[in-house]
């Protein structure tokens, strides 16, 4: 719209500097919104936030562009100064300072030389965290009644793995997850395609693939989620990538890598009348077997049957009769040993118990005859058979002073044989 700038003050449409650069952002936005763009790292900047900060240009121009935190797993790349990468992601501008920028919600190498950087990062990330431990991989199953494919329905690689089961083993049954294996969004739909059929578990092995390309065109299969997916599946995967040349990250972490699609079909399931075959050679093996055992059988049997114990039933029972007697009179005996022994231990015993009482019985009746002469020493009766008396008040109390007597009383004195009354006269 033209812009007259000698219109009158009432006139001019005037924008706060926040305004305007809300308008310029809105435009953007909404102009150019989402994009891939290409170019150099620099200035790479992480702060504690952990977000991501750098600058991506060229020879002509420079564009500011920020990866959030909870973005950067979409990183299939180390990101570092100096490097060449793609990055989708929305154009805008910055309020507070009014620069235009690219916030980056995927970033991939950008260049073959950049490419192969990528996967030998990624490769040495995931071997270290145990992803390719040979220990972990699971073994494929001999006779899968259900196969999944993980592939795209429209390429030469479904009709190559179902021509090849079809010959080999006719009527199956086959699942196949269609899929993009190549492009954007063509490493999440595979990956969800692998948890889909192991959220469902109605398949017994995997097979994840696709046909040869350059290595951009196998880029999917090179991809982290991918990786991980195929690394978590309960349900065992072969992976088909390419052609036998071609290594992908997703073949190290399968459980089994194909050389080709083909081979795939060929290593999922044998040939049927290889089975029938081995079917066959088990059982004529099973039935050499049996008929080997049986012989022995009967070898042992008349050997046994031809034995000292069956000719002469009687002579092994009447030997175990005297052996069972020879047993029982020594046992009879030895228990006749023991109960002697036993008996004339409780009558020494007794013996001995008896001599002990008998002479704790004398101790005690020589300690009661010391105590009974001593309480006769101590006895008032013994000290008046020496020549005392007790003397007694008219009360009855003993007297041990003359102060304690009246005149006119009566007193009764105590002699060792009878009793003396007398009157107190002084």
């Amino acid at each position: 719209m033209p812009i007259n700038m000698n219109a009158t003050t009432s006139q001019r449409k005037i924008y706060r500097v926040g305004e305007l650069t809300r308008l310029i952002k809105t435009t953007l936005e909404d102009e150019i919104g989402e994009v891939w763009v290409e170019g150099e790292v620099s200035n790479l900047r992480r702060p504690a936030s952990g977000h991501w900060y750098f600058t991506i240009k060229d020879e002509n121009a420079q564009l500011s562009a920020v990866m959030f935190r909870g973005n950067q797993r979409a990183a299939s790349c180390e990101i570092k100064d100096g490097i060449k990468v793609r990055i989708f992601g929305l154009i805008s501008v910055y309020e507070k300072s009014g620069q235009y920028q690219i916030t980056a919600r995927l970033i991939e190498p950008a260049g073959a030389g950049a490419l192969q950087a990528a996967f030998e990062a990624l490769k040495k990330k995931l071997e270290a965290e145990g992803l390719f431990d040979p220990a972990r991989k699971k073994p494929i199953p001999i006779l899968p009644q259900h196969i999944g494919i993980v592939t795209s329905p429209t390429g030469a690689v479904i009709h190559d793995i179902l021509n090849v089961i079809s010959r080999r083993f006719a009527n199956l049954h086959i699942v196949l997850a269609p899929v993009k294996v190549q492009g954007e969004g063509a490493a999440a739909e595979i990956a969800e395609a692998i948890d889909l059929f192991n959220a469902a578990g109605n398949v017994d092995v995997l097979i994840v693939g696709r046909g040869g390309g350059s290595l951009e065109d196998l880029w999917a299969f090179n991809e982290e989620i991918v990786a991980r997916a195929v690394a978590r599946s309960a349900i065992p995967v072969i992976s088909a990538v390419g052609h036998e040349t071609d290594f992908t990250i997703c073949d190290f972490s399968a459980d089994l890598r194909a050389p080709t699609p083909s081979a795939a079909a060929e290593l999922v399931i044998g040939r049927k009348e290889d089975f029938e075959a081995n079917l066959a050679d088990f059982s004529r093996r099973l039935t050499r077997t049996i008929h080997e055992y049986a012989q022995t059988l009967k070898a042992r049997f008349a050997a046994a049957r031809n034995s000292y114990v069956f000719r002469e039933p009687g002579n092994i029972a009447r030997q175990t009769r005297e052996k069972l007697k020879h047993i029982s009179s020594r046992l009879e005996h030895g228990l006749q040993s023991v109960l002697r022994e036993k008996q004339q231990a409780a009558d020494e015993f007794n013996l001995r118990l008896i001599h002990a009482m008998t002479a704790f019985a004398q101790l005690r009746k020589t300690d009661l005859k010391r105590i009974e002469a001593q309480m006769r020493s101590m006895s008032p009766v013994a000290v008046l058979e020496r020549g005392y008396s007790i003397t007694y008040g008219p009360d009855g109390s003993i007297l041990r002073t003359a102060a304690q007597t009246c005149v006119g009383e009566r007193l009764t004195t105590r002699l060792a044989k009878g009793v003396v009354e007398s009157d107190v006269v002084v």
